[in-house]
C-alpha cells in the first residue's frame, strides 16, 4: 500500500488535473455505483459502496467506501476508503491505495481543471466558500490553474475560517477571513467562486454574482443539497462533470429543472466535451468576458481511476 504521505506526494496538482483531462479522451467505462446496507450486530446498520472504472487495454480499479455510523460511539471514525488498481489485460493487482486520499485530491483536481476552461484567464480572486477538508485541497488546487492574487474565505464558522486564511498567510499567500453576514460583498468582487460545503439551502445568490465570475459548485452531492439559488442557475452558462449524473444527484440542478428554471438542454457541456474538443469552454461563448459560468461536479469512478494510475505510474517511474 502507498503510504498515505507518500500519495498525497505522488498526485502533484498541474500532473493530476491533466490526469483527469486526458482520461476522459480514452474508451474507458465507470458503471453506476454499487450501494448494500450491511447489518452490524448491537451497532447502526453500515453501508458498502463499491465505485468501479476500467480503461480497456490498460488499468482498471475500484474504490470501496465502507460508512459505518457506529463507529462514533467507539471513537473510531465513522468512514473508511481503499482503492484497488489492476491491471486491465492480466487483472494483476498493481497497487492498493487510501480512498480518502485519491477522492480528496481528485475532487479539488476537477475544480480546477474546469476553473482551466471556464474561468478567465486573468482571474486574481478567489473566493473560497467553506474551509472544511475539501477546501484546504481546492485552494492549492486553483493557484496552480490561475494567478491568483488574492483570496477570502468564508466559512459559517467564522473561526474556522480565519484559521484557514492564517495558514494561507504563512505560506505567502493573501487571504482573509469574511465576516458570515459579509458574503454578498465578497462574492461581488470575486472572479472564481469555489463552494465546498454540506449546505441543503442556497448559499449564493444570483443577483450577487457580477459578470465574467465563474462559480463552482462541489457540495450538493444529493437531491435535497443546494449551494446555488434559481437565480444564479438561471443568468449562468451551466457546464458539469457527467451530464446524465449531475442530473440524478445534486440538487442544484434537479430543483431548478423540476421548476422549469433550467431544462436539460440548458447545461452546455461537461468533461468529455471538453477534453474531446466538442466544447472549447468560456471561449466559445458570446461575451465571454462577461459571461457568468457554472460548474457543478458530483464526481465519478473514472476520475479516480485518472488519480489511481497517476499515482502509481510516479511509483514506478
Amino acid at each position: 500500500m502507498i503510504e498515505t504521505d507518500r500519495l498525497s506526494d505522488l498526485l502533484p496538482w498541474p500532473a493530476l488535473i491533466d490526469s483527469l483531462d486526458t482520461i476522459f479522451t480514452k474508451s474507458y467505462c465507470c458503471p453506476i455505483r454499487h450501494h448494500h446496507d450491511i447489518s452490524v450486530p448491537g451497532n447502526d446498520n453500515a453501508t458498502l459502496l463499491l465505485m468501479p472504472a476500467w480503461v480497456e487495454g490498460e488499468y482498471l480499479g475500484v474504490k470501496q467506501v465502507n460508512v459505518f455510523p457506529g463507529n462514533a460511539h467507539q471513537g473510531k471514525p465513522g468512514l473508511s476508503s481503499h482503492y484497488l488498481l489492476s491491471s486491465a489485460t492480466t487483472g494483476e493487482l498493481l497497487a492498493r491505495l487510501d480512498g480518502n486520499i485519491i477522492t480528496g485530491r481528485r475532487t479539488a483536481a476537477a475544480a480546477a481543471l474546469a476553473a482551466r476552461y471556464l474561468s478567465r484567464k486573468n482571474s486574481r480572486r478567489l473566493l473560497m466558500v467553506g474551509a472544511g477538508r475539501v477546501a484546504h485541497q481546492v485552494v492549492p488546487a486553483m493557484l496552480s490553474v490561475r494567478d491568483i492574487e488574492h483570496i477570502d474565505i468564508w466559512n459559517l464558522d467564522y473561526e474556522q475560517g480565519a484559521a484557514f486564511a492564517k495558514e494561507l498567510n504563512a505560506q505567502g499567500i493573501s487571504a482573509h477571513a469574511i465576516e458570515p453576514n459579509r458574503l454578498h460583498e465578497a462574492a461581488a468582487n470575486a472572479d472564481i467562486i469555489s463552494c465546498a460545503t454540506l449546505s441543503t439551502s442556497p448559499l449564493l445568490c444570483g443577483d450577487w454574482i457580477t459578470p465574467g465570475t465563474h462559480v463552482d459548485l462541489i457540495g450538493s452531492f444529493t437531491p435535497h443539497m443546494r449551494e446555488a439559488d434559481d437565480t444564479l442557475m438561471a443568468k449562468a452558462h451551466v457546464f458539469v462533470d457527467f451530464k446524465e449524473a449531475a442530473l440524478q444527484e445534486t440538487g442544484d440542478l434537479i430543483d431548478p429543472v423540476k421548476n422549469g428554471t433550467l431544462r436539460e438542454a440548458d447545461i452546455l457541456g461537461d468533461f468529455l466535451d471538453f477534453s474531446r474538443g466538442l466544447h472549447r469552454g468560456r471561449t466559445a461563448l458570446s461575451d465571454d468576458d462577461h459571461a457568468i459560468t457554472v460548474f457543478k461536479a458530483v464526481g465519478s469512478s473514472i476520475e479516480d481511476l485518472a488519480a489511481a494510475i497517476l499515482a502509481y505510474k510516479q511509483l514506478t517511474a
